[in-house]
């Protein structure tokens, strides 16, 4: 069960969950939410499919159930992706895997989406492998900046970022065996409520 435990500072967010693979499309909804928040849609689906090898790689070589953090931190010129779990001993490998290959291709697809941006840091009982993907965002002066203050998305492509996030959680609330439009009814409420309150 994903439970969510951001790092307030703009440019730094994190999200500690149990590495499942029911957990895989919150973590990649949330991801999405964060990174329109910061301005960088367009990091979206490489970001995804690194954050999808990572938490495969803790499922896979760690062990389902294992407590991970993801945590995003945007800077300079990069989008830093880390998934930090307990395990030091089991280290990511970039096989020589074929096409065909049911196994060790997560580590190739991340080296190529990011460019060869990738490595691990050890300590003492935890690891935290971590990637980079190029913002490509340059100020006035021609150096690379980072996200830009959180609230300048378009209302249509916030609203649009919102029904996507939605719709991902009601098919992850779905999957665990609730009941979608209980969910939504129940969320209806509490922003009238609070609408009313605020008014």
């Amino acid at each position: 069960m994903i439970y969510a435990s951001e790092y307030a500072t703009r440019g730094s967010w994190g999200m500690s969950f149990l590495a499942e693979p029911r957990e895989v499309p919150g973590l990649r909804a949330a991801l999405r939410m964060r990174l329109a928040l910061w301005g960088l849609s367009d990091l979206a689906e490489a970001a995804q499919t690194c954050v999808t090898e990572l938490t495969s790689n803790v499922i896979t070589h760690v062990g389902i159930g294992t407590p991970a953090t993801l945590v995003l931190s945007a800077g300079g010129a990069y989008l830093r992706i880390e998934m930090h779990d307990p395990d030091a001993r089991a280290l990511p490998t970039l096989l020589d895997s074929g096409f065909d290959s049911e196994s060790g291709r997560g580590m190739g697809l991340i080296d190529a989406v990011t460019d060869h941006r990738w490595g691990v840091s050890l300590r003492r009982d935890s690891k935290v492998v971590w990637c980079e993907l190029v913002m490509g965002l340059v100020s006035k002066g021609g150096e690379a900046s980072g996200p830009p203050v959180m609230g300048r998305l378009e209302v249509a492509g916030a609203e649009q970022v919102a029904i996507d996030l939605i719709g991902d959680l009601l098919h992850w609330l779905r999957a665990r065996g609730c009941d979608p439009g209980e969910t939504l009814d129940r969320a209806h409420m509490r922003f009238v409520a609070e609408v009313g309150t605020a008014e």
